[in-house]
């Protein structure tokens, strides 16, 4: 089994940053994928990015791209999603995922999924 656990969330002003990291423990092999998705009230969660094991591939929902960037520390079995030029919309429970294939913007193709840790952008 893999535990992810989400932290680095918290409320902050339009225009602010997080770094949103995403640790993983129990049986992490080599390969896995992981993904950030988001989910607001009300609203279907939805993918935000991936990246493959190597970090050599990278996918952005078009909404953050260019103000998100997500990148991973295989040897710490970290993930992290940096959030820049946070807007109101942005407010969501943020979860990683893993999965043991490629990168993908699909989220029934993650087996793995973290609890979510707040973002909240204000004004």
């Amino acid at each position: 089994q893999v535990q992810l656990v989400e932290s680095g969330g918290g409320l902050v002003q339009a225009g602010g940053s997080l770094r949103l990291s995403c640790a993983a423990s129990g049986r992490t092999g080599v390969g896995y994928a992981m993904g950030w998705f988001r989910q607001a009230p009300g609203k279907e969660r939805e993918f935000v990015a991936a990246i493959s094991w190597s970090g050599g591939s990278t996918l952005y929902a078009n909404s953050v791209k260019g103000r998100f960037t997500i990148s991973r520390d295989n040897p710490k079995n970290t993930v992290y999603l940096q959030v820049n030029s946070l807007k109101p919309e942005d407010t969501a429970v943020y979860y990683c995922a893993a999965r043991g294939g490629e990168a993908s913007r699909i989220q029934s193709r993650y087996d793995y999924w973290g609890q979510g840790t707040q973002v909240t952008v204000s004004s």
